[in-house]
């Protein structure tokens, strides 16, 4: 009897919604109207209206490209549904190895006791242990964050044999004792285990902070000892094995690897990038697995069964090639209520990405994907499909290619040998992991990447802050496909920043880091011409990368109105013309459908609102400095600087602190530019009411308001103190730029 046909691992469904699309278009064809508006009537206008009118008319021009660039990545959304259940049918050995690497950089901004938990969940997941191996990169070298994992992996003998036989769901120990496992209406033995285990994780908590605030309690010898006389920036490659599953037992417990590579400061160390890199080698060397998860620190396993539901997606394709890699969303534990601060993403991850998936794929998060290694390492889609036919039995001359590729490591150009030309997903790691350790210290060296190809075509690209986008573009325009899953329970969760200047920061770094993508030889565009990126895959990139650029119209359009009552003209149909159902349907239409989007994600129209008043704030601040810091780097007068986001401790602890929806403030100049529109919005209302024939201008004075309301934090933040208060050389700056404007218009006015 002939073998039955496996039922299929995943199932790819289409969520096209004619309503949104109708709304899409009206949208279009409304913006396209006013741009013919603009077209037919400039003549008509006097020497003051025509100037208001020609930058209206370039603003709307790029309002209407902006536009096309959505509706492209919004038009095909698809979704992928998964069957871990079929997989696992299979048998354990059709389940192939995967290595998870967490990367961290500072014990300060990034409190080890984060760092654990994080690595406690990726040990206790549900997936043949022996089949597992979690590296910890520590780019500080921190003896801290060392002793945190020497701690966590004894813990670890406790908790995740708990995990798996109590089919514990949430698996990161602070997130479940903080009120999420309860154990009401449970047996004594399990009431006594779990007091037992939350005993444990007080006492490795406690420990932690003591060592925190006092220091480690031992002396720097021993594994220690490599801590010894050290910086940060200045050390020799470490690398320790915290545990090793020798036995190979399923259920027991994974690998556990800490790894601080090299630096020197004379070699550039390319920042998360540079980490990644390594953490590719080391583990090349040491297990070689064929698929790679890579997490931030603070990001840890919420859904236990993740690795199954990304397998179904890695191996379900009758080509390999339709899955790069995986990415799941970005999700927070600890969110504050409504949204304050923008950052939460939720429809981000509902209606965009979904989009994208709809194309070549969703772009690189930098955390919470499942790489095919073979896909880092540079190879194509097309030598990826011929692999078998092309290169056949690996020899000597082989290795010596791959070694000016990879690296002088002999032990290295084997694993990549393994990777690139095996004909299935079976690693046979090595049988002593401490055996591999001098070949792992080797590749971790600081010189070890000199003339090879890492960086450019191998491994995460170098070259941009956001080197997680520009490794995106690479693996697709090799001819890869990506693919998004967004499970009921959230594969991972982590913590969102708060505040204003921790948001803003990290903006900053993502908008310069776009545009260094985008004027760079990696650029998609250029990859659609030469290499195998789709046109609308880069139409999907570029959306993103012009995420600087548009603060410029943007914050444009937002002086228009006030510009208009300072100089008594209209940039705006008057409301006797009919030409003011233009704007006006348009004002409302599109509120409307932004509305629909977190009311059907479940959403409060607060949410909604705060969600659209950030995206003004961050344009008028993060972006608009990012476009800004990016020349200086583009014609090489600064260097690219990486800032640490820090990770807040009390995150999810199940309190929420009243003054965390508070916007807070600093010195810094990015928070000018809002409180000059605010002193600019607020005296052209003033002006407006004093002035009793205004009202034909009614669509100014609505935008006027609708920017105050926009910037109210700003307008709060006047009248408050300490952090929650803007610093008083902030507001003076901003009085004096508003008067400047106020001058300078009032001037053209008399002119005219």
């Amino acid at each position: 009897m002939a073998n039955p046909i496996p039922l299929p691992l995943q199932e790819r469904i289409s969520r096209k919604n004619n309503l949104k699309r109708a709304m899409e278009l009206t949208i279009f064809f409304l913006l396209l109207a006013l741009l013919s508006y603009r077209l037919l009537s400039i003549d008509n206008n006097n020497n003051k209206n025509s100037v208001a009118w020609q930058l209206a008319f370039l603003c709307e021009s790029w309002f209407t490209f902006y536009w096309v660039l959505t509706m492209n990545l919004k038009w095909n959304p698809f979704e992928y549904r998964t069957y871990p259940q079929r997989l696992l049918n299979r048998g354990v050995d059709e389940l192939p190895p995967v290595d998870l690497f967490v990367t961290t950089a500072d014990p300060v901004l990034e409190p080890p006791i984060i760092t654990v938990n994080t690595v406690l969940s990726l040990l206790a997941l549900d997936y043949p242990s022996h089949m597992l191996a979690c590296y910890v990169s520590d780019d500080g070298a921190s003896p801290l964050t060392f002793y945190s994992l020497v701690e966590a992996s004894k813990f670890a003998k406790l908790w995740v044999p708990f995990c798996k036989k109590h089919d514990v769901q949430i698996r990161a120990p602070f997130m479940y004792f903080s009120g999420a496992g309860s154990t009401d209406n449970l047996s004594s033995e399990f009431q006594q285990e779990w007091r037992k285990i939350k005993n444990g994780y007080e006492q490795l908590c406690h420990r932690i902070e003591e060592a925190v605030q006092k220091g480690i309690p031992c002396e720097l010898t021993g594994d220690f000892a490599a801590f010894s006389g050290i910086g940060s920036r200045n050390h020799p490659s470490i690398v320790k094995v915290l545990w090793e599953n020798k036995e190979n037992i399923s259920d027991g417990i994974p690998h556990l690897i800490y790894l601080s590579r090299e630096k020197q400061p004379k070699h550039p160390h390319h920042f998360k990038a540079g980490a990644m890199n390594v953490l590719s080698r080391v583990s090349g060397v040491m297990t070689n697995s064929p698929f790679m998860l890579n997490v931030d620190c603070d990001m840890f396993v919420n859904n236990p069964q993740v690795v199954l539901h990304a397998m179904c997606l890695l191996l379900g394709f009758e080509k390999e090639t339709e899955s790069g890699f995986v990415q799941y969303p970005q999700m927070f534990y600890g969110g504050l209520k409504d949204d304050p601060f923008g950052n939460q993403y939720v429809v981000l991850a509902k209606y965009f990405i979904p989009g994208i998936l709809g194309l070549q794929g969703p772009w690189y998060a930098g955390t919470g994907c499942f790489h095919r290694r073979k896909a880092i390492y540079g190879l194509s889609a097309d030598e990826a499909e011929n692999k078998g036919r092309n290169h056949g039995v690996i020899n000597g001359k082989s290795l010596e290619t791959l070694r000016t590729k990879f690296g002088e490591s002999i032990e290295f150009a084997e694993s990549a040998a393994q990777i690139l030309y095996g004909t299935n997903n079976s690693i046979n790691p090595p049988l002593n992991l401490s055996s591999c350790i001098e070949a792992a210290i080797l590749v971790a060296g600081s010189v070890y990447e000199y003339k090879t190809d890492w960086g450019t075509k191998v491994g995460l690209v170098y070259g941009s802050t956001t080197e997680d986008m520009l490794t995106g573009i690479r693996i697709h325009a090799k001819g890869w496909r990506s693919v998004y899953s967004d499970l009921d329970s959230p594969a991972f969760l982590g913590c969102a920043p708060t505040g204003g200047p921790v948001i803003m920061t990290q903006t900053t770094r993502w908008v310069t880091g776009f545009l260094e993508i985008l004027f760079s030889s990696r650029s998609p565009i250029l990859a659609t011409i030469t290499a195998k990126l789709q046109l609308r895959q880069c139409l999907a990139y570029v959306y993103f990368l012009l995420w600087g650029p548009c603060s410029l119209p943007e914050l444009c359009y937002a002086l228009l109105p006030a510009f208009s009552i300072f100089t008594n003209i209209h940039f705006l149909p008057t409301v006797s013309e009919p030409a003011i159902f233009i704007p006006a349907s348009l004002f409302i239409i599109y509120n409307l459908y932004t509305l629909s989007e977190y009311i059907q994600c479940r959403l409060s129209i607060r949410t909604w609102w705060n969600n659209r008043r950030m995206s003004w704030i961050t344009t008028s601040t993060a972006c608009l400095f990012g476009f800004l810091c990016f020349f200086p780097k583009f014609v090489g007068l600064s260097e690219n600087v990486f800032k640490v986001t820090p990770k807040d401790n009390q995150a999810g602890s199940g309190t929420e602190d009243a003054d965390h929806g508070r916007f807070t403030f600093d010195e810094s100049p990015i928070f000018v530019p809002p409180t000059v529109l605010l002193f600019v919005n607020l005296t052209a209302l003033f002006m407006a009411f004093l002035d009793g024939s205004s009202w034909l201008g009614l669509g100014e004075i609505i935008c006027c308001a609708w920017m105050v309301l926009t910037f109210l934090p700003f307008l709060k933040g006047l009248f408050r103190k300490g952090t929650f208060g803007i610093p008083w050389p902030t507001v003076w700056k901003s009085v004096a730029l508003a008067s400047i404007f106020l001058h300078f218009s009032r001037h053209w006015a008399s002119k005219g």
